[in-house]
């Protein structure tokens, strides 16, 4: 494995990105890359290389000193690809992205100040589908806008097969505390589901009503592959059943003073 360029010690946050650089979405991660020079606050980022050639990684990629590399001698999944990438961060804070979105201009600023100003362990925006014709639509999560006690938006998720409370990449969260919650767990779909339990578990947090992702509908996304259905029904169910147990075990501790956020 193989990193390139220390981090830079002035950033809060770094991103962690996952790719497996497949050609036909390079267009994609460079777009995300130029969303991320948009942002308005300091940042670095970790790209994941999941088995590929790193040589793929585009140039402006490649050469921009923010972004550490990552190169995994083999595939191991998006899960173990970002909790690998987990192991170079060195900021205080963490985000995750996927190699086809994009960012919002003030994506990062609007969570970091927001974590900034409250201590929350995590806070999270809203997201919208960014579609083939250039529009968007807001995603509407079961989840409502406010701050959330640990152990609450697990509860918004009705059942394995209903919407889920949140999205991975609509969280900025401290990096001690996405260690702690094991960051991505071990499925080979639907991981993201277990870190967001994870986290929402162990500490209280914000969902702000700004739009702070945008996730590309194409043809070329995971969710379009021809075997995605096969395990998606059985890694939903562990991931619901791991929400449930976790947030009902630590539902015995004393919940955190929230009245600096409220």
């Amino acid at each position: 494995m193989e990193t390139t360029l220390p981090p830079h010690a002035s950033a809060p946050i770094t991103v962690v990105i996952a790719t497996q650089l497949r050609p036909e979405r390079l267009v994609y991660l460079e777009a995300m890359h130029a969303s991320l020079m948009a942002q308005t606050v300091p940042w670095e980022a970790v790209l994941a290389v999941d088995g590929s050639d790193p040589a793929l990684v585009p140039k402006a990629i490649a050469e921009d000193p923010r972004v550490r590399i990552l190169a995994l001698p083999r595939p191991v999944g998006a899960a173990s690809a970002r909790n690998l990438a987990l192991n170079l961060v060195r900021t205080p804070l963490v985000a995750y992205a996927d190699d086809d979105d994009l960012l919002p201009a003030d994506s990062l600023e609007v969570r970091y100040r927001r974590i900034t100003d409250t201590g929350l362990g995590w806070v999270a925006g809203r997201l919208a589908d960014l579609l083939s014709d250039g529009t968007t639509k807001i995603w509407e999560c079961p989840t409502p806008v406010g701050v959330h006690q640990r152990g609450e938006v697990s509860k918004y998720w009705a059942s394995p097969s209903a919407q889920i409370p949140l999205g991975q990449t609509m969280l900025l969260a401290r990096t001690e505390l996405v260690r702690a919650a094991g960051g991505h767990g071990g499925l080979p779909q639907g991981e993201d589901f277990v870190m967001v339990n994870g986290v929402t578990c162990l500490a209280p947090g914000e969902l702000l009503p700004d739009i702070v992702y945008l996730y590309r509908k194409h043809a070329h996304q995971m969710t379009a592959a021809a075997d995605f259905d096969e395990l998606e029904s059985s890694a939903r169910e562990f991931a619901w059943s791991h929400g449930r147990h976790l947030s009902a075990a630590l539902a015995c501790l004393p919940s955190p003073d929230l009245e600096a956020a409220a």
